[in-house]
């Protein structure tokens, strides 16, 4: 129940008169409104009301002809020519508060858990909004521990540090990005589910992230089967609950399932509003929408910071994929996570020899790089000689690197091997090849 100021301040924000238009068109997903082109402006505001009198929020995405193109936030249907296309003032906001920790609502901020309304917070966050110039923003601070071995060890995290997960369909993502919000020693996770599958999402929240998990994070939910907007904005709005708890000066992790998802959103958006196709049918707004979204992670102007771990889609393990190049562009670092991998029983299932993180050597001691670089040279080694090796080919004594790698590999393969209920510090990392490698060398 809202308290009496509160609801002197939404009585306050009511607008005293109402424009609108009216309905001229509709065609797929676009709905084409006249009367009102010259008060919108992209990325506009409408409600349409439709023919038994529920309204549908709306979002101007093009002009055409002298008339605004929308597309819904719902579905189109009983909206028809001459329905009522109400324009709404000011940009969609949110207003979060620490009360909204151990909650899931959906891309317009709504509760969808059944545990009653939000809380509403006094600050209004902007759903679509700009990164933190960036000659205000902080450098990227001391590492962080994310609780997962293989990445706290060979791909260390700074605050602030935005990486790349890219991996196949079930290749253990979700469950990779459930034990990064539950393990990382960071104040909060946000996590953004975009274009999730409806059967997954209460799966991903019982069973893979837990009580623990939820406890300590929001998570933002838009599944496959709603609009592109919707998904569009899910995205969006994942970092704007972010940017709250990161001008509450604590650190955020945010973890965002799938870039691919958000950009195939924008696809549809784009391709309906009549932009011409380019790199494999994404138009020109997908590729100018992915640094505006992943900008506004990392360091802020102040102590708080976002560090971000997004997901990309790499179908076949194609990394030259446009979104996938796109993003890893942008990004400060790219953790691959590979089938074959996974396939020999290896969870996570990270090719630590093709993943890298940009902060490293940089925030490791000189002991950590040396020891973290001698692993390296006999994974590499191994690798190298692999198919040589599984077929008997190779000899023993042909050639002292490689012996030395064979005889450290199961050792290693082990070490990175870590179970979704199992947590690993930082220390505890290092200490442990340390012990397996008997040094650096």
């Amino acid at each position: 129940m809202l308290d009496h100021d509160q609801l002197v301040q939404e009585i306050n924000a009511l607008p005293t008169y109402a424009v609108f238009g009216r309905v001229t068109s509709v065609l797929g997903m676009m709905v084409e409104v006249g009367g009102v082109e010259r008060r919108l402006s992209i990325g506009g505001r409408c409600r349409v009301i439709t023919r038994g009198g529920k309204p549908v929020p709306c979002e101007v995405v093009g002009f055409r002809g002298g008339r605004a193109l929308l597309m819904p936030f719902g579905t189109l249907d009983d909206i028809g020519l001459g329905c009522r296309a109400e324009v709404a003032e000011g940009q969609a906001s949110i207003y979060p508060t620490q009360a909204w920790l151990g909650r899931v609502i959906n891309a317009l901020g709504q509760p969808i858990d059944g545990k009653g309304p939000l809380p509403t917070g006094e600050v209004p966050y902007l759903i679509k909004a700009g990164p933190p110039p960036a000659h205000a923003r902080k450098r990227v601070g001391a590492k962080m521990d994310l609780g997962v071995k293989s990445i706290n060890t060979f791909l260390s995290c700074c605050r602030g540090q935005r990486m790349g997960i890219f991996a196949g369909s079930g290749v253990g993502k979700s469950v990779l990005m459930s034990m990064l919000a539950k393990y990382t020693e960071a104040n909060v996770s946000v996590i953004g589910l975009i274009g999730e599958r409806g059967r997954e999402v209460q799966e991903f929240l019982e069973h893979d992230l837990g009580p623990e998990g939820i406890a300590r994070s929001v998570v933002i939910v838009a599944t496959s089967d709603e609009p592109p907007l919707m998904r569009r904005q899910a995205a969006y709005l994942t970092f704007a609950v972010s940017e709250f708890f990161r001008d509450q000066e604590q650190d955020v992790l945010c973890l965002m399932d799938s870039v691919t998802r958000f950009a195939m959103a924008q696809r549809e958006i784009g391709l309906s509003a009549g932009e011409p196709p380019t790199t494999k049918g994404y138009p020109p707004t997908v590729f100018a929408e992915l640094p505006r979204l992943l900008e506004r992670a990392g360091p802020g102007t102040g102590v708080g910071t976002i560090s971000g771990l997004f997901t990309v889609l790499v179908e076949g393990g194609d990394m030259e994929e446009p979104i996938a190049d796109a993003v890893r562009g942008i990004l400060d670092g790219h953790i691959v996570m590979e089938r074959k991998i996974g396939e020999r029983g290896r969870y996570p299932a990270i090719n630590i020899l093709r993943s890298v993180s940009r902060t490293m050597p940089g925030c490791n001691t000189p002991e950590q790089n040396a020891l973290v670089g001698k692993a390296r040279r006999l994974m590499s080694a191994y690798s190298d000689m692999e198919e040589m090796i599984r077929l008997g080919a190779y000899r023993k004594g042909s050639d002292a690197q490689v012996d030395e790698a064979i005889h450290y590999n199961p050792a290693i393969e082990a070490f990175l091997r870590q179970g979704k209920g199992e947590r690993s510090t930082l220390d505890q990392g290092y200490a442990e090849l340390a012990a397996i490698l008997g040094g650096a060398g």
